[in-house]
């Protein structure tokens, strides 16, 4: 009688051991799923908010160029004064 409960217990714990590592699996393998989606989207965000950054740079470059091109040179005269682009 003594050796047919220890193998049960053996058995169970077998059982056990073998519920325990499929559990443990199941749960890494949720989590790696979770950050993996959660790493995609962090990316996808980090993109959209770079092509926004991108856009304003060049909408203030290209502002800073029109004010270049519309503000006139002024001329340095000889004795050292300046002349206004205006005339």
């Amino acid at each position: 009688m003594n050796r047919v409960a220890h193998q049960l217990s053996v058995s169970c714990t077998r059982k056990m051991a073998l519920t325990n590592l499929i559990l443990t699996i199941a749960g890494v393998t949720a989590c790696v799923m979770l950050l993996r989606s959660d790493v995609k989207q962090s990316a996808n965000i980090f993109r959209r908010n770079i092509k926004h950054i991108r856009n304003w740079l060049e909408e203030e470059s290209s502002a800073a160029a029109k004010e270049m091109e519309k503000a006139k040179p002024k001329e340095i005269l000889k004795n050292g004064s300046l002349k206004d682009g205006k005339e």
